[in-house]
């Protein structure tokens, strides 16, 4: 800080607590809204189990059971539903899940349905086909969107456009901890049938009917709970990195202040030693 006033750095550190006031309510507006999105995470969790577990006893009942959600169409495209931020300053949250998304379709034909400010401008700069942009705004998407987002890529893969269905968003693990995640959403894995209870079960009119309603609930409830986990992900993120943010800001103003001591000191000294020279 050789050469700077004592003033520059008093107008530094009233700068620093400034940036520091601003991120300390960053993060707690932050965790405020984490709060609020474990609990959607929770109550999300319970409506997908029970369908996926009434899916998975229909799929595993006999080996004649047959549908074309579980086959491939062979078109070879893919289509990925992209859950991102509508805001920054939440550190590698955006930046991490576009990036998996990227990777994950190089080596494929692929369009993508972006949900989320950055996930919308990120994929307008890249040579993928953007499906729809209604869903700007990620805290804006309500379950009722959710199923009909899941409507139209169900309908779409019936009709053989895609080959295969992938949602992208991010898992929340804990407060220090977020997974970017891929998930095949269609076509549906088939694994080897189990007998069980479930096999006595009857299904009206039958198994196949059955399960071609339920899979847009399904798919719907599972976009939904992508969507409570990439909110829930994305305030802890935003936390932590405020959280952070402010730590930097204070350990800056501690400096800045011994700085401003030192420089301080060195000025009275100086003035003293021109005083007793004078003399």
């Amino acid at each position: 800080m050789a050469g700077v006033s004592t003033k520059d750095i008093k107008n530094r550190i009233r700068s620093m607590e400034s940036t520091r006031q601003i991120t300390k309510a960053m993060e707690m507006v932050a965790a405020s809204k984490l709060r609020h999105a474990q609990a959607q995470v929770s109550a999300s969790r319970p409506y997908f189990e029970i369908l996926y577990s009434t899916i998975s006893q229909i799929v595993e009942s006999g080996n004649d059971f047959s549908s074309p959600y579980l086959q491939r169409k062979g078109t070879g495209k893919a289509l990925y539903v992209v859950i991102a931020g509508d805001r920054g300053l939440a550190g590698g949250y955006n930046s991490n899940i576009l990036k998996l998304t990227q990777s994950h379709a190089a080596e494929k034909e692929a369009a993508v349905l972006p949900i989320g400010k950055k996930a919308v401008d990120y994929f307008r700069t890249k040579n993928l086909p953007v499906v729809t942009e209604q869903y700007l705004e990620a805290a804006d998407v309500s379950i009722g969107d959710c199923f009909s987002i899941a409507k139209l890529i169900s309908s779409a893969f019936l009709k053989g456009e895609y080959e295969e269905i992938f949602v992208a968003y991010t898992g929340f693990v804990s407060v220090l901890s977020q997974s970017p995640t891929v998930l095949q959403l269609l076509p549906l894995e088939r694994k080897a049938p189990a007998k069980s209870a479930a096999a006595d079960i009857i299904y009206e009119p039958d198994q196949e009917a059955v399960f071609e309603a339920i899979i847009p609930e399904y798919l719907g409830g599972l976009l939904y709970g992508a969507l409570c986990e990439s909110r829930a992900s994305e305030q802890a993120a935003r936390r932590t990195a405020m959280d952070s943010a402010t730590q930097n800001a204070e350990d800056m103003i501690a400096d800045l202040s011994l700085k401003f001591n030192q420089a301080r000191q060195a000025a009275i000294t100086q003035e003293i030693t021109e005083i007793v020279a004078g003399s």
